[in-house]
């Protein structure tokens, strides 16, 4: 259990009359305010070729080739062939793409908008290198390159600190800063004893990764991610890949920008699948016997304007951390960015499930008193699937949501949970506009808690003073504890499931006068990859008459 404590004195302030409880009419009450899109977005289509087509075999100087290609340009890499880095990008005059592609031909390769897999490594070129930052790196400025369907990687036996690196972090300006970067449909991996400590580090601006697959980013005593961003000021598209990473699968922030005021933003993260591999983990069948260093699968730490969507996200178990899937936790990182803010973040429409708990939000960076980031604010958590949340195998408290250190304007709302501890726990100064509207969760417990004052309308009325909490099915809560205008079914089995046995969490029928509780599934299961959604059992309806299964990404 936690073993949290506040000064009597700070209750007294957070303490509001009950007849302003959370639910209740108030005139006072404002709207959640809804979270800004992207301004600008990453155009990842293919560019034709208006250059000339630039050979590259088998123990030719692949360097060479990179410095004397002219915007418009192809070079064409060996499938099969091994190059040895690390290679650099140089800034070029000039706005056509230059692309650094496999030779295997477009129609015997999967086409855009296909996920990769370490089954095509024999129809790509592989580019490794044993020292160094990585194997592929940006100068000041680099611009418009594109890798089509090539394999990055350590040399054998060796731990690289990043693969692919667009942008230092030692820029000194947002203009001298690589963009118009694409990695398109790549095997991008560590060493699978060794480890690395990242796949590609997106601190440049227009930088893609999208179609590929990157695997085994893993290290002990330090954080490793497959991406990871926070030099560089965006956009940023991360779409349709499969990702590990022990650290972090997907991180912004974690470091301190060496532009001032830089924030990442214009972030699109969609049709992703990542995944901490069970093999990394201790008593499961398969273990590898190396404990690495496991924390979360996505976290924002400096971002603003994001889209989080599509996304399925597996396994964040207690190890170096207490196992949260998801976290929003603002940082100024190393104490020299007081600007870090996590803001204007949509997180809609994700399947997240076998982690010690679900999402974790920060309000202020409570590691800096005196030089602390800024507000995190106008957060959507939308149209998710949390499951198989908590419990022994997977450590952690089994919390669904935890605030703490005050917010502003997030939005909850349409989320269905089985976990095993706190619906919501909260701490800290208040939360100021929240919504908690129509999710379907398990109360267990404690249900929605306030540390040091309780459960239901006391920890609103002390932590979510105007907050609008109605339309929620909290199964095995007490109906008396919380605001009018809520469900409390005796047990998960009187929720109208689909299928909860097979995990097809769609409602069958509606639920009291409630309007549509929980997730619409069709509108998840259209998020997600159409791959990915063939594989979730709530994208799946068999019908009655023919005993034949449709798809509902497919509408």
């Amino acid at each position: 259990m936690y073993a949290f404590a506040a000064a009597a004195g700070v209750l007294v302030l957070l303490l509001v009359p009950a007849f302003g409880c959370a639910g209740a009419p108030s005139a006072q009450r404002q709207e959640t305010a809804a979270p800004e899109p992207p301004r600008e977005y990453v155009d990842t289509a293919l560019v034709p070729s208006t250059g000339q087509t630039i050979p590259v075999h088998e123990g030719d100087d692949l360097q060479d080739a990179i410095d004397v290609a002219q915007p418009g340009d192809t070079i064409v890499l060996d499938a099969r062939a091994t190059f040895k880095g690390p290679f650099t990008l140089p800034r070029k005059s000039g706005t056509g793409w230059v692309t650094i592609r496999t030779s295997t031909p477009e129609k015997q390769f999967p086409p855009p908008g296909t996920r990769v897999s370490p089954a095509h490594a024999s129809l790509m070129p592989k580019l490794i290198s044993w020292k160094g930052e990585g194997v592929i790196l940006a100068d000041r400025g680099a611009h418009h390159y594109r890798f089509i369907g090539v394999e990055v990687a350590p040399e054998d036996g060796v731990s690289l600190r990043t693969l692919m690196l667009f942008g230092s972090n030692q820029e000194r300006s947002v203009e001298e800063l690589p963009h118009h970067i694409v990695v398109d449909r790549c095997y991008i991996h560590g060493d699978p004893k060794k480890g690395s400590r990242r796949g590609v580090a997106l601190n440049g601006r227009h930088v893609a990764v999208i179609d590929s697959y990157l695997s085994d980013f893993k290290e002990v005593g330090a954080d490793s991610q497959a991406i990871l961003g926070w030099g560089g000021a965006g956009p940023f598209k991360i779409s349709n890949n499969y990702l590990e990473g022990a650290g972090e699968n997907v991180m912004f922030g974690g470091g301190d920008p060496s532009i001032k005021e830089l924030v990442p933003a214009d972030i699109e993260v969609r049709g992703n699948v990542m995944v901490k591999p069970l093999r990394w983990k201790k008593n499961e069948p398969g273990f590898e016997g190396t404990p690495w260093t496991v924390k979360n699968i996505f976290e924002l730490k400096n971002a603003r304007r994001v889209v989080v969507e599509g996304n399925v996200m597996e396994h964040s178990w207690e190890e170096a951390q207490s196992g949260f899937a998801v976290l929003f936790t603002v940082r100024n990182q190393d104490g020299r960015a007081p600007w870090s803010v996590v803001e204007d973040v949509q997180f809609v429409n994700n399947i997240v499930r076998h982690s010690g708990s679900g999402l974790s939000l920060l309000g202020k960076d409570n590691n800096r008193p005196r030089d602390q980031s800024q507000e995190t604010k106008r957060i959507l958590v939308r149209n998710n699937l949390w499951e198989d949340i908590g419990g022994e195998r997977w450590g952690g408290k089994g919390i669904l949501f935890q605030m703490i250190e005050g917010s502003s304007d997030v939005n909850i709302q349409h989320n269905t949970g089985l976990h095993r501890g706190y619906t919501l726990f909260s701490m800290g100064p208040p939360h100021r506009r929240f919504t908690f509207k129509s999710n379907i969760a398990p109360h267990n417990e404690y249900g929605i808690f306030g540390n040091d004052v309780g459960i239901g309308v006391a920890a609103l009325d002390a932590y979510f003073p105007d907050a609008l909490v109605t339309e929620n099915v909290l199964v095995g809560g007490e109906a008396s504890r919380y605001p009018d205008g809520n469900v409390f079914p005796d047990s998960l089995d009187a929720v109208p499931f689909a299928d909860r046995k097979t995990g097809n969490y769609r409602l069958a029928r509606g639920i009291k006068n409630l309007k549509a509780p929980g997730i619409d599934a069709a509108a998840l299961c259209a998020a997600l990859s159409p791959s990915d959604a063939r594989e979730q059992p709530i994208c799946t309806v068999r019908t009655a008459e023919t005993g034949h299964s449709r798809s509902l990404a497919s509408q």
